[in-house]
Formats: structure tokens, C-alpha cells, sequence
């Protein structure tokens, strides 16, 4: 049965019949992750009560830890935007014209920050924390990013996919046991459970089977929902192709597989052998540090005087009655650390924990974050280029999505505005524009600063840079309106100083030839430049 043939009423048929397919998966995920974190995938009947037996080892929990963190922090960085708004220019010439393409991307670049703004609003940073943990182990996870709220992360065992030949996602079902509390008004009437104000407070304790699907029907994603075999009517609805809010990832691909495969299930055989030798080692060193008294049975030396007697007693005996019982395993436990030894390398290099790349500090910058995408990308054979595909471009284009709707950024004209994920080596973000603008600027030195004047337009590459930097320039770099007005006011002052300037030639003309006493009268009125006619006034009664 695949998603074209679906029929009403059949979502729980259908997820039945993947069931089996998803069964390998999930089994190995299991095993995977009680040599790592064994809460991550639970077996069927495990509960909130259900205690788990930890690893002997912990060299699979912190290796997960650790390389989670690294990804983290790669696909997410705190201090720039994981992607870039890019505009070709063709379609800036028609639009708005060349000569605004500063402008152009300052605007791309307050889009950018908004949505990080909404990535720490959201906090999306702890469920996709979760996410890249169980695709470490696992190698599968469901992302949910509904158009209200936060994000959601749905484990292997409560979702199943079909892909085709190629890897495009056909359809997605998920499974959620529900309370009869949290159901909406429109899939209670549908399953004929009355509303909750005519139930009273015995509301039924039974837990509903809630079915999700999602199908690609061409250009859209159809969605609709089922409690057991019951179509929820109101739940019909569709999502333009690259707006899906289910987001499956996958850590690795294979070719005709529609799962994925986890990190730890290939180096499951080193963390197998390192938990039976480091179990090994722990209850040998147990026995090992157990002191046993052995007394021959014929002898003397009597047990119970032995062993009532305190310290420094005297009691009567043979010396060569009482032995004490070492193990001679220290040769056995010396092998078996060393071949531990070897086997911790290999998983270190492998969860990348002896990488000096990442420092501990509040924060990093741009460059060890480039650095560290180039070591994922390295170690980890481009899984970060599959991960900057599959969940980082379709989180961009819903996170523009809610800014549209919440009217924080325009609606750009369709296929004019595109966003791009920078990834490995190349850059992240506009981190690569800072560095392209400097040399540019370095290039144009010999040419000496007047023919740079010339021919740079300013305001044009301030724009630029303060976009390549990630930073809102405005009130920090003037608008055109100011600079108009500030010219205006110099214009004015020089003017000003002008006319005082013709005041002050005719004002001497006048004192020439006036009188001492003429000359006090002017500087009594005078009164804006007292200075000025005092020397006026001195130059006359000096005639």
C-alpha cells in the first residue's frame, strides 16, 4: 500500500504495513543506544517507572554528547545567521537597479537577523539538540515545526516514511497515543465522545491512537489526520513544496533505503568490545581486591581465635598455617587495558572528542566555527553537507514563512529572493563577503586614496560591510536625509559668517572717520562684537 492508493479510514493499515520495514531499524537503534544513551530509544512496554542499566563504559554517552554539541553549534551558531537571503542580478537591475544593491542587502541582511531573533525566541537550540542526538545513534528523527509554537521531535518508534529510488520524501505517518483530554472539539465529535463540560471531571482515562499523514502530491503536501480508523474532518489541509513542517532527517543515506543510519551503528563494534572489556575489568578488579584468609584444615592454628583476635593480639599458631588468596591476573588485566587503550582511541577519533578546535568561552567566533565545519565535513565523510540540505534549508524557508505571516519582514516577489546555505569550507554566512571586501579594498591601495575617493562609492561599500558583518547600521551610519541637512546647516553657518564678515568691513569704514566720542556710541550699541569695535575704538582715539 503506498500513499496514492490511500484510502479513508486506513492511516492505521498503512502504518501497520511499514511497521515491518521499521523494524531492523529500530532494532539496532535499540542496541545502539544501550551501549550509549539507553533513554533515547525505549523498548515497547517501557514506562516512566522503568529503570535502565547504564554501560559499563562512558566513552559512548560523552562521545555523543560531545560531537552533538560540535554539530550544534554548526548548524546553529549563536553569533551569525546559518544562511544567506541571495538575490541574482538580473532581477535586482529590473527591480531596483544596480546602483541599490547596498541597500539591497542591508534589507537581506535585517531579514537574516529576524529570523536568528525567532530561532532564540523559539528556542529551538534544545530540541534540535535532541534531534542531532538521536540521529548520532539512531540515524533517523522527526522534526515538526507547526506554524504557531514551538518545535517537536518525534522518535523512530512513533513515525514511519517511504521514499523513492531517488531519496525524495513520498509520505510520512505518525502515531501519538493521545488523552481524551487533549483532543480538539472537531476529532471528539468525530469519534462521538461527548464534550468534556458533559462528561463531568470523569473524563475517560483510554488513550487515543492519533495518525498524522502527510503525502507529496505534486506541487503541495497534503496533511490530514485519523483517531483510529475515523477521518478528522476539519484536519484536511495542504502546504506549498517547500514549506513541509515535517522535516525527516537522516544521518547517513543509503542507496534504496528510506531510513538512514546512525554514526554509533558503525562503530558498534568497538563500543561493544569496549563495554566487555571494561565489565571485564571492573568485576575482575572486584574479585581481585576481595582479601581471603586461607587456614589448612590440619593445621594448628585455630579459624575462630584467628579471627576474633584484634590487632596486635597474641595467639598461639603456625605461620605456615594461614595464607592469604591473590589472584595472579595482573598480566590478563594488563592486556585488556591495553587493548582498552586502543579502542578508546578509535572512538575518540571517531565522536571527534580529541579535537582542539573548540574553545571554552562565552563566545566563538566565526572562525573556529568555519574550522569546525571543516573538520565535521573531514571526519565525518560530508555529513554536514547532508545535514545543511535536509534540515537547515527547509527550517529557513518556514522560518521566513512565520515572519511573513507575523508581518515582521514584506513578501519579496516569488523566485527573486532565495535562500543559501554556505556550508564546509567555503563559509558560514556572510563571513566570506567580510573577507572578499577587504581584499578588494586592499587591491585598490596603490591606486592611492584620492583615485580611491573618486571612483568608490562610500555609502555603497559601508552598506556592504555592515551586511558581510551581520550588524544593523541604522543610526549608526547616516541617512542621506541627515547628511542633506547637515550640509544645509554648514552651508547656512558660512553664510552667517559671511555677513558678519561685510558687516565688520563697513563698520570699520564708519569709525574711520568718526570721533572719539562717535566711536564709544558705536561700541555702547554695538553689543554682538564688542571685541571688534573696542579695536575700532582704539584705532580712532590713536588718530
Amino acid at each position: 500500500m503506498t500513499g496514492d492508493q490511500y484510502t479513508e479510514g486506513q492511516l492505521a493499515s498503512m502504518y501497520q504495513a511499514c511497521f515491518g520495514e521499521r523494524e531492523s531499524y529500530l532494532q539496532r537503534a535499540r542496541d545502539c543506544a544501550k551501549l550509549t544513551i539507553p533513554t533515547l530509544i525505549k523498548d515497547s512496554g517501557d514506562s516512566y517507572s522503568t529503570t535502565y542499566e547504564t554501560p559499563f563504559q562512558s566513552i559512548g554517552a560523552r562521545g555523543v554528547n560531545h560531537l552533538s554539541s560540535k554539530l550544534l553549534l554548526t548548524l546553529l551558531p549563536p553569533n551569525s545567521p546559518f544562511f544567506r537571503l541571495t538575490v541574482d542580478d538580473f532581477d535586482i537591475e529590473q527591480l531596483v537597479g544596480p546602483e541599490q544593491r547596498g541597500p539591497v542587502e542591508e534589507g537581506l541582511a535585517k531579514v537574516e537577523r529576524s529570523a536568528m531573533q525567532e530561532v532564540e525566541t523559539l528556542a529551538l537550540r534544545v530540541p534540535v539538540f535532541e534531534a542531532i542526538k538521536h540521529l548520532i545513534v539512531t540515524g533517523n528523527c522527526l522534526l515538526y515545526m507547526p506554524d504557531e509554537g514551538g518545535m517537536r521531535v518525534f522518535h523512530l518508534d512513533r513515525y514511519v516514511v517511504k521514499r523513492d529510488p531517488m531519496g525524495n520524501l513520498l509520505y510520512v505517518i505518525t502515531k501519538e497515543n493521545l488523552n481524551a483530554k487533549t483532543l480538539t472539539e472537531e476529532a471528539r465529535e468525530a469519534i462521538g465522545l461527548p464534550p468534556p463540560e458533559k462528561t463531568g471531571n470523569e473524563t475517560p482515562e483510554k488513550p487515543y491512537e492519533l495518525y498524522t499523514y502527510v503525502c507529496d502530491k505534486g506541487s503541495y503536501w497534503h496533511i490530514h489526520q485519523e483517531i483510529g480508523r475515523v477521518p478528522i474532518p476539519d484536519s484536511y489541509g495542504k502546504y506549498p513544496k517547500d514549506k513541509n513542517p515535517f522535516i525527516p532527517l537522516r544521518f547517513s543515506r543509503v542507496d534504496g533505503e528510506s531510513y538512514g543510519r546512525g554514526l554509533v551503528e558503525e562503530y558498534l563494534g568497538d563500543l561493544r568490545s569496549l563495554e566487555a572489556l571494561t565489565q571485564a575489568i571492573v568485576e575482575g578488579s572486584a574479585a581481585a581486591s576481595k582479601v581471603l584468609f586461607l587456614v589448612r584444615p590440619n593445621g594448628t592454628t585455630r579459624i575462630n581465635t584467628l579471627a576474633k583476635s584484634p590487632n596486635g593480639a597474641i595467639v598461639q599458631g603456625d605461620v605456615n598455617d594461614v595464607s592469604t588468596l591473590q589472584l595472579q591476573k595482573s598480566q590478563d588485566f594488563r592486556i585488556a587495558l591495553d587493548t582498552i587503550t586502543q579502542v578508546r582511541d578509535r572512538l575518540s577519533f571517531a565522536f571527534l572528542l580529541n579535537s582542539s578546535v573548540q574553545r571554552n568561552a562565552e563566545r566563538v567566533t566565526a572562525e573556529e566555527v568555519r574550522f569546525m565545519a571543516q573538520e565535521l565535513e573531514s571526519a565525518l565523510g560530508g555529513v554536514y553537507s547532508v545535514l545543511s540540505q535536509e534540515f537547515q534549508l527547509p527550517l529557513v524557508n518556514l522560518l521566513l514563512q512565520r515572519l511573513v505571516k507575523a508581518k515582521k519582514m514584506p513578501s519579496f516577489p516569488k523566485d527573486t529572493v532565495k535562500p543559501q546555505i554556505v556550508t564546509g569550507i567555503e563559509a558560514l554566512g556572510r563571513g566570506q563577503d567580510l573577507n572578499k571586501l577587504s581584499q578588494f579594498l586592499q587591491y585598490l591601495g596603490p591606486l592611492g586614496p584620492e583615485a580611491i575617493m573618486q571612483n568608490l562609492n562610500l555609502d555603497d561599500y559601508i552598506d556592504r560591510l555592515g551586511a558581510s558583518l551581520g550588524i544593523d547600521t541604522g543610526g549608526l551610519i547616516k541617512t542621506p536625509e541627515q547628511k542633506q541637512m547637515e550640509a544645509q546647516q554648514a552651508q547656512e553657518q558660512q553664510q552667517q559668517m559671511m555677513q558678519q564678515q561685510q558687516q565688520a568691513a563697513m563698520m570699520q569704514d564708519v569709525v574711520r572717520g568718526a570721533t572719539p566720542a562717535m566711536a564709544k556710541g558705536l561700541a555702547d550699541n554695538a553689543g554682538e562684537n564688542p571685541e571688534m569695535v573696542q579695536e575700532m575704538i582704539q584705532a580712532v582715539t590713536q588718530r
